[in-house]
């Protein structure tokens, strides 16, 4: 078993740690659940998956119990900044408004599936409290198909075990959603079932998997002076192997080039991806960000890891 490649005439697009979200509103946080179409609760009928916690929505009463703990926490924290010298604590961070609470806020499901659906086909090892600590999934997207792989948190060897596959048709939409962590993405499928996966690079996975595939463009049908502009910035950033190219609706292209083909545990191939926007004429168009980039808003501090399972209970 060796790290995953493409087939012959087939292009990598993206490899990016994912595995279910997981609930941040007081009701449902840290909580996660499978849902059928009627809303029960089906983890105990997918095949072959062990047994997991068993979650239950908190209820108001335990809610206002633990608001009234928080408030006392912060009360408390106060108190010690003030005790310090500082004029206060920071931004106390918000989750904001769901734009779905009855699958955000009152239920959190991951998988949503009809029997014979494709969610339900879904690996177990993408849920965090199943899996063993020493383990990651990643998501690998190629111009073909979607994969999720499992593998060892061992950043010197890579083996990959391909636990699901699908052609991208099967694929009908994939959908941000950013109550929460902001780094969740709701994977719907042809069939209507559909996943909530989380991932710090979810930008990039929700690019590469959109509603078409990418037009990619080889260097060998750029002009001369696009050509020049994408070889001059793959030198500048010491990139390895051949840049990707693609071409924007927009009438521009989107470069993107990996400092390194290393995969990381916790990163996929998402470590050292730098992009660039070029005009048609060749010309690099500085300042700008795309939501189609492979990496984070340029001057922004990326998320801590969402992929690593918290521990076992």
């Amino acid at each position: 078993m060796t790290a995953w490649k493409p087939d012959s005439g087939e292009t990598l697009l993206a490899r990016i740690p994912v595995s279910f979200a997981t609930g941040a509103a007081t009701p449902v946080s840290g909580m996660r659940w499978f849902r059928d179409e009627e809303r029960r609760d089906i983890q105990g009928e997918l095949a072959g998956w062990p047994d997991g916690p068993v979650h239950t929505a908190r209820s108001r009463a335990s809610r206002l119990a633990r608001r009234g703990l928080k408030a006392g926490l912060l009360v408390a924290l106060i108190a010690v900044v003030g005790a310090l010298g500082n004029s206060g604590v920071g931004n106390i961070s918000t989750l904001g408004r769901s734009d779905d609470p009855e699958d955000e806020v009152e239920d959190f499901p991951v998988m949503w599936a009809a029997p014979g659906t494709l969610a339900r086909a879904l690996p177990w090892q993408l849920d965090p409290a199943r899996r063993p600590s020493t383990d990651r999934t990643h998501a690998i997207i190629t111009d073909r198909r979607l994969l999720f792989v499992g593998l060892l948190d061992d950043e010197e060897t890579i083996w990959d075990d391909v636990l699901w596959e699908a052609p991208r048709s099967a694929v009908s939409r994939v959908e941000p959603r950013d109550f929460g962590s902001g780094g969740d993405v709701k994977v719907v499928f042809a069939d209507g079932s559909w996943c909530r996966l989380r991932s710090r690079w979810r930008d990039a996975f929700v690019d590469r998997l959109g509603d078409a595939v990418p037009e990619i463009v080889g260097l060998e049908a750029l002009t001369t002076a696009q050509r020049m502009t994408v070889m001059t910035f793959a030198a500048a950033h010491s990139a390895a192997g051949t840049p990707l190219v693609t071409r924007q609706s927009d009438g521009n292209f989107l470069v993107a080039i990996r400092a390194s083909d290393r995969v990381s545990p916790s990163h996929g191939l998402c470590e050292g991806l730098r992009d660039m926007v070029m005009g048609p004429d060749g010309d690099e168009i500085k300042d700008e960000w795309m939501a189609s980039s492979l990496i984070p808003p340029r001057n922004s501090t990326p998320r801590t890891p969402m992929e690593t399972p918290p521990s076992r209970q």
